[in-house]
């Protein structure tokens, strides 16, 4: 169990370098109230950015951004609308998903903008 602890470790560090070298400042990683939780927030052209990482060692049983349900969107969605509230912010909000495969010392990275919206 500590192995796949200490690979989603790497690959949210992974993600916020990625995103830091895009330009985007990171306001926070690993936020949580109580069972919300987000990877990162960072914030890019005044536009705050939710981002949820996932990260695996193989994609032979898909690519990692496919393990992103629809209940993880519905509590992501609800640990952003906490986090807004709680840190008083006014800024169009996106979601995203970094996908990060790592083999030994390689990783690949595929960042997917708006990868979903908030439901009514």
């Amino acid at each position: 169990m500590a192995e796949f602890h200490e690979l989603g470790k790497t690959g949210e560090e992974l993600a916020s370098e990625y995103l830091r070298n895009k330009g985007y400042k990171i306001l926070e990683t690993n936020w949580r109230k109580g069972q919300l939780e987000i990877d990162i927030v960072a914030l890019k052209d005044d536009t705050l950015v939710v981002a949820e990482v996932k990260t695996r060692s193989t994609s032979y049983f898909g690519e990692p951004e496919e393990f992103v349900t629809k209940a993880k969107q519905k509590n992501l969605i609800k640990a952003a609308n906490r986090y807004i509230n709680e840190k008083d912010l006014d800024f169009e909000t996106r979601f995203d998903i970094i996908s990060v495969l790592v083999k030994g010392s390689q990783y690949k990275i595929h960042h997917i903008e708006d990868a979903f919206y908030p439901t009514l």
